[in-house]
């Protein structure tokens, strides 16, 4: 399981998150929504570990040890990903090149790489002339989504995190992203994930188990697909009350 616990995040001095508490057990799909400035991309940053974001309370377990003392790449070997919302254009490193040096560093044997990465190719829909092309260099904004899912289906891991992977999209490329991450899941039942957005449209394309709105630094309300209905019924203004955590599951109909 990945346990948040209270967690307390500052920027720049800043208080963003104020006591943030969520479970995600393993094969659980989990939505996260907010307005603007409520925290996010703050939680998917600092629960990666990235260090301009000082945790100052709480607590992140993944199965069983706890995150907070671990650099982003020992988290990464532990089995957490994150798929960024704006990735890194790397001009000079191949994607072939890049994805092996990553895959390495996880600890799978290298002799399998070639293979490994066809087949993900192939469940993905992609050519392998994508992997020749700089990382991310002069990628299109759906292409720069892909490249992020093709790592999540390579790369493994127990919990992903995929932040606003819909922002940007036109419908044909959001469906793309979404079936892309259906097949990944099928292809391994157990893999938590968090998909943080702000629309509900991702969720005509994907089987989710519970949603959650963060407001002003922390979750203010847990539910199922009806949640993201209200919010787009009343707006998160209305959705503001005392935190809770809603056991009701639901499937959403594709």
């Amino acid at each position: 399981m990945l346990k948040i616990q209270n967690l307390k995040v500052n920027r720049d001095g800043k208080e963003v998150l104020r006591g943030v508490s969520l479970n995600i057990k393993p094969g659980e799909v989990h939505i996260l929504m907010g307005p603007n400035g409520s925290g996010k991309s703050t939680l998917a940053s600092a629960l990666m570990g990235n260090p301009v974001f000082e945790v100052v309370g709480g607590s992140v377990i993944l199965d069983g040890r706890s995150l907070l003392n671990l650099s982003p790449d020992k988290r990464a070997k532990f089995g957490l990903f994150l798929a960024f919302q704006y990735p890194v254009e790397v001009s000079g490193v191949s994607m072939r090149g890049f994805l092996r040096a990553v895959y390495k560093e996880l600890g799978r044997p290298v002799e399998s790489f070639n293979k490994d990465l066809e087949k993900n190719l192939k469940l993905l829909n992609m050519s392998s002339a994508f992997m020749e092309r700089f990382l991310n260099d002069g990628f299109s904004g759906g292409e720069k989504k892909k490249s992020e899912i093709l790592q999540l289906a390579l790369f493994s891991p127990k919990y992903a995190i995929l932040d606003e992977m819909d922002s940007g999209l036109d419908v044909s490329a959001l469906k793309t992203v979404a079936e892309s991450i259906s097949k990944i899941k099928a292809e391994n039942p157990d893999l938590g994930i968090l998909i943080i957005t702000h629309y509900q449209r991702i969720l005509k394309y994907l089987d989710v188990d519970f949603v959650h709105i963060l407001s002003e630094g922390k979750i203010s309300r847990s539910g199922g697909r009806e949640l993201v209905e209200e919010v787009e019924e009343k707006g998160y203004d209305k959705l503001k009350v005392k935190s809770q955590r809603s056991k009701i599951n639901v499937k959403s109909k594709k």
